[in-house]
């Protein structure tokens, strides 16, 4: 038997996992008490390779019908062709949203397994650039009161020192806009002057309120970021709102393939595009959404699952820096054995892990099984 033949997929499988939220949590357009994991395992050749996505457990009917018909009997040194097998087989049910987060997860696991069949990093087998990659705190939901939002402040800059981080704004679909440019002004008077201060709008504000909005950030407390400061559908008003301020517009977060990527480069609608491995379509798409980006010459930014983007984001040298999300990082902790270390602002794969080097916590993660 060839070494091709023992690198077989010979199961796909998934689990979902909704652990709570430690307290109430909103951003400008959204409210939500828990996180669902679904995660995807790969076997092939002796080896396991596991991916997830931050999700709906609905995607588990996808992974276990559809992907798994298109993916096994693929060899996991091939990840391009099973990629375009699960595309392919998912024509019919629609890519974005949960088909697109299913896909991701079975992508992650798969070039997982590849590096745990090669015994090496999933870093070094992407190829790395830089040893490591810059992070951002990021969380400061609408819902924290003054105490809240300052203890996780000082966590991530005093005891982290992690020298860039972001706060919700947006609030009520953009109708408290006092309450915003407050609480902006509050976070810069916790982290001082040295740390970047980053805002995200989750798309609650109209095109021009953005714009008088976002001149205001960068008065009252020098604010450099500016996420969806309206709808990231509206590509018009990004490029209107980008024209009109100094600070960097950012978005593509729900970026499902990489012809979204194309459309919001193409239409100048940002500064920095943001792309998330547990949405796009995995490490396939979200390499070929960093190409688009590089000819366009455009950086990009990680977002969230800080654990995961650090593998892919090593081998990009135009990746501006990773998110690290308040929820991410928690539900990742409770989850998983293996993780990366936050302190100094960055996150450095290990060499001598195989694959992303993380592994389930089965005891742990079983009381929150679905």
């Amino acid at each position: 038997m060839s070494e091709r033949d023992e690198a077989t997929v010979t199961s796909i499988s998934s689990r979902s996992f909704t652990i709570p939220t430690d307290q109430p949590e909103a951003d400008g357009t959204l409210e939500w008490d828990s996180t669902t994991v679904v995660l995807a395992e790969v076997q092939a050749g002796g080896n396991v390779g596991l991916g997830w996505s931050y999700t709906s457990a609905a995607c588990r009917s996808i992974i276990e019908g559809e992907l798994r018909r298109a993916v096994c009997g693929h060899s996991v040194l091939d990840v391009p062709a099973a990629h375009e097998a699960m595309v392919r087989a998912c024509r019919n049910l629609g890519r974005p949203g949960v088909v697109s987060s299913a896909i991701s997860a079975v992508d992650i696991a798969l070039w997982d397994c590849k590096a745990r069949v090669m015994g090496v990093a999933l870093a070094d087998l992407f190829g790395r650039s830089t040893e490591g990659v810059a992070l951002y705190g990021s969380g400061g939901f609408t819902t924290y009161d003054d105490a809240t939002a300052r203890a996780q402040l000082e966590r991530w800059t005093a005891d982290l020192a992690i020298p860039r981080v972001k706060i919700k704004i947006g609030e009520s679909w953009g109708g408290c806009a006092t309450r915003d440019l407050e609480r902006v002004a509050s976070a810069r008077r916790v982290i001082g002057d040295h740390v970047e201060l980053f805002t995200d709008a989750n798309g609650g504000y109209s095109r021009k309120q953005a714009v008088r909005v976002g001149r205001q950030l960068v008065d009252v407390a020098g604010v450099t970021w500016f996420e969806e400061p309206v709808s990231s559908d509206d590509l018009e008003g990004l490029r209107e709102v980008k024209e009109h301020l100094s600070l960097d517009v950012a978005a593509g977060e729900y970026g499902y393939d990489e012809v979204y990527f194309a459309r919001m480069l193409g239409a100048a609608a940002v500064d920095c595009l943001q792309i998330d491995v547990t949405r796009c379509g995995g490490f396939t798409s979200w390499l070929r959404g960093a190409d688009l980006a590089a000819a366009a010459g455009i950086e990009i930014s990680a977002h969230c699952a800080p654990n995961l983007h650090a593998h892919v984001g090593t081998s990009v040298p135009h990746l501006r820096h990773v998110e690290f999300f308040h929820d991410h990082e928690r539900v990742d902790r409770l989850l998983f054995d293996g993780l990366l270390d936050p302190a100094g602002g960055s996150l450095s794969p290990r060499r001598g892990d195989p694959g992303h080097g993380m592994v389930l916590k089965e005891a742990d993660a079983e009381r929150y099984r679905d």
